[in-house]
């Protein structure tokens, strides 16, 4: 009973990592964001995405859409691979 548990919860831990990784750009933005003191607003806009929905993708409540992404990547001017993080595909089952 124990072993199911403990399988269960690994299981459980593993699919929100998962989950956190489609998130991970939002919050290294993010992060970036308050190193180089820049505002939300700011951002807000220059890439012309609503307040509120750049919110929520910064703090890994949202995914960024790629055209999202990709204008907060030249309205910071940085690559656009600034804050990906290569991953390989996940296994089928």
């Amino acid at each position: 009973m124990r072993k199911n548990l403990k399988e269960a919860r690994q299981k459980a831990g593993a699919e929100r990592h998962k989950q956190q990784e489609n998130l991970d750009a939002g919050l290294e933005i993010w992060h970036y964001l308050k190193d180089n003191g820049i505002t939300q607003s700011f951002l807000s806009s220059k890439t012309k995405i609503e307040p509120a929905k750049l919110n929520l993708a910064l703090l890994g409540k949202r995914r960024l859409t790629l055209d999202e992404y990709s204008h907060i990547c030249w309205a910071l001017g940085v690559n656009i691979d600034r804050f990906l993080k290569p991953k390989p595909p996940e296994e089928r089952r």
